[in-house]
């Protein structure tokens, strides 16, 4: 893990910016994701945290900056393409085929990995080697027990872990996730915290998240957002303690409690 953490990034932006008339939605990003690692975003609203994952994701085009998953220049390339080179994300509401029940849902993730045509949909349950590994994944993410429940009908906790499902059938190396525990219950947070936690050194992921327990909890690194520029990233502890960012985000209240958690040391980037 350490190897992979000093390694090349899977994913790296440089001087990333975009703008909707007068208002600077990224501003000189610079923000990279190193294999293994969990690398949380955090900002107030409308400091252009989505508007970042689009670029990276190849939703929207930056009007200026670089992006580079895995060494590879995909300023310009289409969002198939980047998901074809490892890149997968979750969003902030849910994305799922609603009459599907959870195993369909990931077996037709794992069809469009593979490149198989709609026409040869089917019953999932006549291809074993689809239901097999859409399994695994329903397992990975705490839904074996279930995989026949129609996508309506399943709590909202269970569906963003079923998203994180469809997401890892694509085998991806890098993850977006978009706000995971968005809308969830201390219950469903905590849950989702733990599976984010298993997920830790087996995919390197940029995590956006407002529940801040989380973020402490998971993050190796955290960069901070605000008015579309990166104004520090560090580890949770030297986050906690920035005074630009304690009066920016955090607050004198949750920038003084202990760290939730044990953080891997790094340097610390300061962009004003």
């Amino acid at each position: 893990m350490a190897e992979q953490l000093h390694g090349q990034p899977l994913l790296r932006v440089t001087g990333l910016r975009k703008a909707f008339g007068a208002v600077q939605a990224t501003n000189n990003v610079n923000i990279d994701v190193r294999a293994g690692e969990i690398h949380a975003l955090i900002g107030p609203n409308g400091a252009g945290k989505s508007t970042l994952i689009s670029q990276i994701c190849g939703e929207q085009m930056p009007d200026s900056g670089s992006i580079f998953l895995d060494g590879r220049d995909v300023t310009s390339s289409a969002a198939f393409a980047r998901a074809r080179l490892g890149l997968g994300r979750s969003f902030q509401i849910t994305e799922l085929c609603a009459d599907f029940t959870a195993l369909e849902n990931v077996v037709l993730s794992v069809m469009l990995r593979k490149g198989r045509p709609f026409g040869c949909w089917g019953n999932p349950r006549h291809d074993e080697a689809l239901v097999a590994e859409a399994r695994t994944q329903l397992a990975h993410v705490g839904l074996s027990s279930r995989e026949q429940v129609a996508v309506a009908d399943l709590a909202h906790g269970e569906k963003r872990q079923l998203e994180l499902a469809v997401a890892l059938a694509r085998r991806p190396r890098l993850l977006l996730l978009d706000e995971p525990m968005a809308g969830m219950g201390a219950e469903e947070s905590a849950s989702m915290t733990r599976l984010l936690r298993s997920m830790k050194g087996y995919y390197g992921i940029l995590l956006v998240e407002h529940d801040m327990d989380a973020v402490f909890a998971l993050a190796d690194r955290i960069s901070v957002l605000v008015y579309g520029r990166t104004i520090f990233t560090g580890t949770p502890d030297e986050v906690r303690r920035h005074p630009e960012v304690r009066a920016a985000y955090l607050g004198e209240d949750h920038a003084l409690q202990p760290a939730l958690a044990a953080t891997t040391p790094g340097e610390v980037h300061a962009h004003t």
